[in-house]
């Protein structure tokens, strides 16, 4: 916890840190309370991609999201696994007016089948990695 305070006390990025733990917050807790047919309200339009393009700038304002999503996430005193990163850096950038896609994905590790979530604006993917590996089950554009 003291990383996590030092972290906030010394970057200068307060805001986006106070957001993105807010966010990771409120994404953890309805995973675990609202059922799935609920929360898909808040994944994006089923079935569509974002555009593969996107501006110089965006790419920017994206990998400094990302950067902290993923940063913050490992600090959280809750389990901030991949579906909380998605939608957590999603709403951020959907809050910069940039557009994204959140993929779901599985594959089968020994007797059993794994999930990932994932996040891709233009080009760059911003957290879970690519998917490689992962057969894409849903996608939704936001």
């Amino acid at each position: 916890m003291i990383q996590v305070l030092d972290y906030i006390k010394f970057n200068n990025k307060k805001w986006l840190t106070i957001e993105v733990w807010f966010w990771a917050a409120i994404f953890r807790l309805l995973i675990l309370f609202v059922p799935v047919k609920y929360m898909k309200k808040y994944y994006g339009i089923f079935g569509e991609e974002s555009p593969y393009n996107e501006s110089i700038e965006n790419y920017g304002k994206a990998k400094i999201i990302a950067y902290h999503v993923n940063r913050i996430a490992e600090h959280t005193p809750w389990e901030s696994r991949c579906l909380v990163r998605a939608l957590t850096a999603q709403r951020l950038l959907t809050n910069k007016r940039i557009t994204s896609t959140l993929y779901l994905g599985v594959r089968k590790e020994e007797d059993n089948m794994v999930a990932h979530a994932w996040i891709r604006t233009g080009e760059y993917y911003a957290t879970g990695g690519n998917g490689d590996g992962y057969v894409v089950v849903a996608k939704f554009r936001k």
